[in-house]
């Protein structure tokens, strides 16, 4: 089969982590292992990620130098895609034993410039903070925040994905055997000026809406999003929580989840098994009884 595999945020950096690439390296290394599973029972590979710390941190950065001259999210996000790409790159070689070739791709993504998301900031960047440190860094830096479990993060515009344009690339990638780490973090946030020209935009795209996207534009059998929590949970949080081990479509858009956490994940899997794929949600370490329906929870039509 052909799999496209998310990896969440846990994948890089675990909540309360130190934003340093000793702690992104140990993380990947661990979720090297298992994607490599995958590859060795035979499928084929594409692997895409998220980048919400580091791409505040790169920002934060930014700042800290030449507030006036600071580097837009575009190439920020372009920035994070190069760095955590080759650490996944890396240590999935090292897991597959050099047995087939990996490859990042920088990825653009187009997003329409009336995107309603960008007159409503929603996606979490950069790392916790307590409210009111929180708020002083918003009043200096003109930042929108909101909060993200008991802390508060800045939130920044996150439009819908429309279309890979790289897509040609990543076909002629997969078609040699290669291994693609791409779209990372949503891949690069673009629009299409009047005359067709390119050109980037301050936003950062959803990883799960993007990976969809993806996987459906690909012809992929299956979407993996692959986070901490080992299924989706029936009244989650209670005395009364049971795993959900198959939904189907109709089914999934009934459950009220976490708009901040698992619920673009149900909207991301409900959208790729409306094309008529495979979507699984789960635990990292899970990844191919995922694919095998033997853990995690599939979403079909």
């Amino acid at each position: 089969m052909l799999v496209v595999a998310a990896l969440g945020g846990n994948a890089l950096l675990r909540r309360g982590e130190p934003l340093t690439a000793e702690a992104q390296r140990t993380n990947v290394k661990i979720a090297a292992e298992s994607l490599a599973e995958i590859v060795r029972a035979g499928h084929q590979l594409v692997v895409t990620h998220g980048n919400g710390p580091q791409v505040g941190l790169l920002a934060l950065q930014g700042a800290a130098y030449k507030p006036d001259e600071a580097y837009p999210l575009d190439v920020l996000g372009a920035e994070t895609e190069g760095m955590i790409g080759y650490i996944i790159e890396q240590e999935l070689e090292n897991a597959l034993d050099h047995d087939r070739p990996v490859a990042t791709l920088l990825t653009q993504v187009l997003v329409d410039k009336d995107d309603p998301a960008f007159k409503k900031p929603t996606k979490f960047v950069g790392p916790v903070y307590d409210k009111e440190e929180a708020e002083t860094k918003a009043e200096a830096a003109g930042w929108h925040i909101a909060r993200d479990g008991d802390k508060w993060r800045r939130v920044v515009p996150s439009p819908k994905p429309l279309e890979i344009p790289d897509m040609r690339v990543l076909q002629l990638l997969l078609e040699q055997g290669v291994v693609v780490v791409c779209a990372g973090g949503g891949g690069i946030p673009i629009l299409r000026r009047d005359d067709g020209s390119m050109i980037g935009i301050e936003a950062v795209i959803d990883k799960d809406a993007a990976s969809a996207l993806l996987a459906s534009q690909l012809g992929a059998d299956a979407l993996l999003l692959l986070t901490d929590v080992d299924a989706i949970y029936r009244d989650f949080g209670k005395d009364t929580a049971t795993p959900i081990h198959e939904l189907t479509l109709d089914e999934a858009r009934k459950l009220d989840l976490p708009a901040g956490s698992m619920g673009p994940k149900m909207a991301a899997a409900g959208n790729f098994a409306e094309s008529g794929g495979i979507s699984g949600i789960g635990k990292l370490e899970d990844a191919l009884a995922i694919l095998e329906r033997r853990a995690g929870t599939c979403v079909v039509r």
